[in-house]
């Protein structure tokens, strides 16, 4: 079946344009809501959303389907997503929503769904939810007598800023460390600083003033130059930037430079690997990671498992194969041990105590291998499907020959935007720079 609403992360697209639209937002709680019942208790959904202006209207058309359905609603205001995947355990729910578009500007906005048990909803699921918003539901929502109630509730963002630090080895603190962090003025405005500091950082904060329109604006972990300027600026040990719900990361060293996903995975793959913490004998990357990752986790007697880009096809290996580490070179971090999906904030606590062990810099402890000449080219196309283009294919044919054994090509259709993604890496640059700009040309062309 073909997906009219979902795409590769919830639903998502431009605020108050089909399909994020406060219609259908609505029917979205109304079918969640008849998919979700089982049983005659009292149902419950948490609701957790972004800084984004449109988040209210989302939010108030969710909870008039929700409590339509019959679903009782507790809302839990900005917070990260997942805080809201370990929320909807915690207090027993049976589905848990974050309103959000991660890490795109305030003009769009999304509808992530989870189940009771804090993980993103499977493919069979999403379609039951499909089905139901083209149908008729006037019939299966409540009387009068049974309406859902809805409430505001505040305190629950400390539950999630006390399981985070939770995550933090006992008997350490961070007492002595200088970070900046920079929230994008999004999601984790409050948690993340107020974490940090609780466990002893001194702390210096940026992207922490929304206002509904900044949101990842010349920040964030898309955007880290803002970052790199105030490390090195207050002299920090560290910086870490939060995307606008704050379940990925990017790190900056003392010295200004990017740590991406791939050296995170990699720090804390070792170091788990070491403590004998490690599950499934590696750890579950897309393949967007750096080949240099594969080739550093074979050194060390570590295996690199792939799947295709998306957090939930990681998540989904993990869950099937028993690692319990992975994410993506984009900076979504899963450490199962901890959560359900993607944690900046638990990710970067990892990586704070890995810094305090190794007694070096982060510019030493967190280069654990030079990356393989890589590079990514994003083509916008204006509907078609370039991809199935017979030249576009047979030039994508020959890169791959040019490259050989010494190199990768992946291109792929974003899953989020109308672009095409091409990437290429291996030891020759500039046969790299050379695929990739011919490709992206062509495709651009096309």
């Amino acid at each position: 079946m073909s997906r009219k609403y979902f795409g590769t992360d919830g639903i998502r697209g431009r605020a108050n344009t089909f399909p994020m639209t406060a219609e259908v937002a609505m029917k979205v709680g109304m079918a969640a809501g008849v998919a979700f019942q089982r049983g005659k208790y009292r149902h419950r959904v948490v609701i957790g959303k972004d800084t984004r202006r449109s988040g209210y209207m989302i939010e108030n058309a969710l909870v008039a389907g929700f409590t339509a359905a019959g679903m009782d609603v507790f809302l839990l205001g900005p917070v990260p997503t997942p805080a809201v995947a370990m929320l909807t355990r915690s207090l027993r729910a049976d589905i848990g929503v974050m309103i959000s578009a991660s890490h795109n500007s305030y003009e769009d906005n999304g509808i992530k769904l989870f189940g009771p048990d804090g993980y993103k909803l499977s493919d069979e699921l999403e379609l039951k939810i499909e089905q139901l918003l083209d149908d008729d539901l006037s019939s299966q929502m409540k009387e009068c007598g049974d309406i859902g109630r809805a409430q505001r509730v505040e305190g629950d963002l400390y539950r999630y800023i006390e399981f985070a630090k939770r995550t933090f080895p006992r008997k350490m603190t961070l007492a002595g460390m200088r970070v900046v962090i920079d929230c994008a003025n999004g999601a984790a405005y409050k948690a993340a600083p107020a974490a940090l500091w609780e466990l002893g950082a001194e702390v210096v904060s940026i992207g922490v003033t929304p206002n509904g329109v900044n949101i990842n604006e010349d920040c964030g972990s898309t955007k880290p130059a803002a970052l790199s300027r105030k490390v090195t600026e207050v002299r920090a040990d560290l910086g870490i930037a939060l995307d606008g719900d704050a379940d990925r990361l990017v790190l900056v060293d003392e010295k200004g430079a990017v740590i991406d996903g791939d050296q995170v995975m990699a720090t804390i793959g070792q170091s788990w690997h070491k403590a004998d913490r490690l599950q499934g004998g590696g750890i579950v990357a897309t393949v967007m990671s750096n080949l240099g990752l594969e080739r550093f986790l074979k050194d060390e007697g570590m295996n690199l498992a792939r799947t295709k880009v998306g957090d939930r096809f990681v998540v989904s290996h993990m869950r099937e194969n028993g690692y319990n580490v992975g994410g993506e070179q984009s900076g979504h971090i899963v450490l199962t041990d901890y959560a359900t999906t993607g944690d900046g904030l638990i990710a970067g606590l990892q990586m704070l105590a890995c810094l305090k062990n190794s007694d070096k810099p982060a510019s030493e402890a967190f280069r654990k291998f030079e990356p393989v000449p890589q590079l990514l080219k994003s083509v916008r196309f204006n509907g078609g499907k370039p991809l199935e283009d017979k030249v576009i294919m047979d030039a994508i044919e020959s890169a791959k020959s040019e490259l050989g054994n010494s190199g990768r090509l992946v291109i792929r259709a974003s899953g989020t935007e109308p672009l095409i993604r091409v990437m290429a890496e291996g030891d020759n640059r500039a046969l790299v720079n050379k695929v990739v700009t011919d490709l992206a040309d062509l495709i651009g062309e096309s």
